[in-house]
């Protein structure tokens, strides 16, 4: 079964209004499915794992794959930290250090691949940067 692919205007405007708002649980969701189908379109692969529950999870990178059971390269975050992530309002190493990211493995570092250029890059960012 394949995943329907956002449309760059529905993913921008729920990303935005995410990040102005606290959102619904519906466009939250949206804008962390847009920005993972986002980091997957500009590092594919299959060498890591990234998931954001229970929103959900892509393999993305290149580099050797896996074919069953879990991956050795996982990164997973809550839904806050993954839109400060993409978007540029939070460095991974500030993330990593305060405990918002689980990294597993050696390719498990997606600071090379952060913040993302998506639709909506040009965009102003959040003010700061999340804080713990």
């Amino acid at each position: 079964m394949v995943k329907a692919r956002i449309a760059d205007a529905a993913g921008r405007d729920a990303v935005n209004r995410a990040l102005a708002t606290v959102a619904d649980r519906d466009t939250e969701a949206t804008a962390v499915r847009y920005l993972l189908q986002v980091l997957a379109e500009g590092a594919p692969g299959n060498s890591v794992e990234v998931r954001v529950p229970p929103f959900g999870a892509v393999q993305c990178i290149e580099g050797p794959g896996h074919t069953r059971g879990t991956p050795p390269n996982v990164v997973e975050t809550d839904a806050l930290t993954w839109l400060a992530l993409a978007t540029g309002g939070t460095a991974w190493a500030h993330a990593l250090e305060h405990g918002r990211i689980a990294a597993s493995g050696s390719r498990a570092d997606l600071s090379a691949h952060l913040p993302l250029d998506w639709a909506g890059a040009d965009t102003p960012k959040p003010s700061g940067t999340m804080e713990t």
